[in-house]
């Protein structure tokens, strides 16, 4: 049986000298300013926030930023800086699902809650990106004081939160009711996006509250409507991904 590290596991500054480490599966964890040195690291995956990593004497966020950008010129989009061009952001966030949607109604309902190697299924994806949209979009961006679904998935980091910001830890929506939801969320955006003004995206977030998330920065409006983009693009790439483990099994 493997070993386990926990959440309740302090291991901040240890020292892993010549263990092997490989097949092993790091989750939800915190490598910042992490040094790893004289390592072997062939056939490796990464993925998350990865800003200023070296990797033998280059940083490589840029390089996989650039590459992204070069395999899925939508990414640009996602990026823009007026309304406008932050609604043709949304159409090509709402592109990228339609299919993808499609696809999962002619899966088996079972499916659709199915983890694959661990990851969240669709609906607990979908989920996710209504918890996004309450906190980045209603809430830092809007102001509005509590307006997480109690359907809403948060990340790992936020469990201890979930009763301040009226999640439900044991909701189990119906696809049809997340979609319902999400839908609604992406008509308030773009009603939004169709009449904010400069001044208003380069103005400070309005809920920046303690006790509530995201907590108080100085985001501002614009940089917050960019998380949401980028939720929705990334999250996207996850549901692909692990849709194609049950392509032609429905």
């Amino acid at each position: 049986m493997p070993n386990h590290a926990w959440h309740d596991d302090d291991l901040h500054g240890a020292l892993f000298q010549r263990v092997d480490l490989s097949d092993a599966e790091f989750r939800d964890v915190n490598l910042s300013r992490a040094r790893v040195v004289d390592a072997v690291m062939v056939d490796v995956e990464l993925s998350g926030l990865i800003t200023g990593m070296t990797v033998n004497g280059v940083e490589v966020a840029p390089l996989i930023q650039a590459e992204l950008d070069r395999r899925h010129p939508e990414r640009l989009l996602l990026r823009a800086t007026t309304g406008p061009g932050l609604l043709e952001g949304v159409a090509a966030v709402e592109d990228l699902w339609q299919p993808t949607m499609e696809q999962a109604h002619s899966l088996r309902p079972d499916q659709l809650y199915e983890r694959v190697r661990g990851e969240w299924s669709l609906v607990e994806t979908l989920r996710h990106l209504v918890f996004v949209a309450d906190a980045w979009f209603f809430h830092a961006v809007l102001g509005e004081a509590q307006p997480y679904h109690a359907m809403g998935l948060v990340p790992a980091f936020l469990e201890a939160q979930r009763d301040a910001l009226g999640i439900d830890p044991g909701a189990s929506p119906s696809f049809d009711t997340v979609l319902e939801v999400r839908n609604n969320q992406i008509v308030r955006l773009r009603d939004f996006l169709k009449a904010v003004e400069p001044a208003e995206l380069a103005a400070t977030r309005r809920g920046n509250d303690d006790g509530m998330y995201p907590p108080p920065t100085d985001h501002t409006v614009l940089q917050c409507l960019h998380v949401v983009l980028d939720e929705e693009w990334n999250h996207h790439q996850y549901a692909v991904r692990d849709l194609a483990t049950f392509i032609g099994t429905g």
